[in-house]
């Protein structure tokens, strides 16, 4: 159950213990609500302060949107799809498996040579006219087409994965998932970018009390423009995520003859949507949040080294219909630096094959609020329905 939070011009609706989110978050919470276009704020368990507005963070306004509310990974969301394999299925080296994932999607900053045939995308149409409509993005961003083709069917860094996990329990015990986790690459962090200078720029925005909170309202051409840009970024997310499925699965498929595959499930958790709530038409901005309307079915994850939740949402109209993203850090990249070494990574990651080396150690599972303690804080915003465990991590 939720905790509000008073001293607000509308009350900060909590899915974590107040007392355990850092002061800075806190801050751009009560910053978020001092906004006049804010019809309501709902937080959720995985809450931590963020770049320009607070991870886990849903804001409902009306008649205008923050950018920053959405973040510069602008349509970031996961991806998972239930095979027809069991672990006893998987290959005895999983190193084999996991190279050749890493062979078929780019990761880090490396890119496709060639861009992916669409036709190797099942389940998606519509190419020729989402790349036309390229040329009526922002005009800062024209010339990385090309750039954003050889992009998409890439995992990028950071937090993004690529992973292989096991069902955990009940009378599919041992069942193989894929899982992915990536967004809309640099183009929809360049596009971010120029529309969060955009909106500091205007003037209703000049006295607000956190700059980063600038806003586009309604009937204007910067708000045209910036919904433009947002809607065509969180489509290039989703076909991102759609090729590196499909990339993924054949790399399966070619290790393990005969695989099938279920329907995927996807996800955004940084995303703007139009919606209705308490009889309102407002756009919601969802930052490290799924939407978990009655039914839906969303992607929860944990670290490299605890796993994946698939749930299904409850409706809950209070949190205005959103459950948490992920597990949420509990320290910054930096700290985790300092604290860690690559033997506790390994120590972490027993039993995953993954890389264990310096250059992943800020995303040990350490780093990370506990996921358990996550799901359990959202009982009446999402029900489980499986835990997956990982055996592979393809990281960035």
């Amino acid at each position: 159950m939720h905790t509000a939070v008073g001293g607000a011009r509308v009350p900060i609706r909590m899915w974590a213990d107040p007392q355990s989110v850092e002061d800075a978050a806190m801050r751009q919470l009560h910053d978020v609500t001092n906004l006049p276009w804010v019809h309501g704020l709902a937080v959720m368990p995985d809450v931590h302060h963020g770049k320009g507005a607070t991870v886990g963070s849903v804001i409902a306004m009306r008649d205008a949107v923050s950018p920053a509310a959405v973040g510069v990974d602008i349509g970031c969301g996961m991806s998972a799809v239930r095979t027809s394999l069991t672990a006893g299925d998987l290959p005895d080296d999983l190193g084999v498996l996991r190279r050749r994932i890493e062979a078929a999607v780019p990761v880090g900053f490396a890119v496709h040579r060639d861009p992916v045939n669409p036709a190797r995308v099942p389940g998606t149409g519509g190419w020729d006219r989402f790349w036309s409509s390229f040329r009526d993005l922002h005009p800062g961003v024209q010339d990385l087409r090309d750039r954003a083709r050889a992009q998409l069917g890439t995992l990028g860094g950071g937090n993004h994965f690529i992973e292989v996990c096991l069902e955990q329990g009940g009378p599919d015990d041992g069942r193989v998932w894929l899982v992915l986790h990536s967004g809309s690459r640099g183009i929809g962090n360049e596009l971010a970018k120029r529309h969060i200078d955009i909106a500091r720029g205007l003037p209703h925005n000049a006295d607000l009390p956190n700059p980063d909170l600038a806003v586009f309202v309604a009937g204007t051409p910067e708000m045209q423009a910036y919904r433009r840009d947002l809607f065509w970024a969180q489509e290039y997310a989703a076909r991102n995520r759609a090729t590196m499925l499909a990339l993924v699965q054949q790399a399966l498929a070619d290790t393990v003859p005969g695989t099938r595959f279920d329907a995927p499930i996807s996800c955004h958790h940084n995303y703007v949507a139009e919606e209705v709530h308490d009889g309102v038409e407002v756009l919601v901005t969802r930052k490290g949040a799924i939407r978990a309307g009655a039914g839906d079915l969303g992607i929860i994850p944990g670290s490299m080294g605890t796993g994946t939740f698939i749930v299904r949402g409850l409706g809950n109209a209070e949190a205005f219909e959103s459950a948490s993203h992920g597990a949420g850090r509990r320290m910054s990249r930096t700290k985790a630096r300092k604290t860690f070494t690559e033997q506790d990574l390994a120590e972490q990651t027993a039993g995953v094959e993954c890389r264990k080396d310096a250059g992943v150690v800020d995303e040990i599972p350490a780093a990370y609020k506990d996921i358990e303690s996550v799901i359990a804080a959202q009982t009446d915003l999402v029900e489980v329905v499986t835990h997956l465990k990982q055996v592979v991590c393809v990281k960035g």
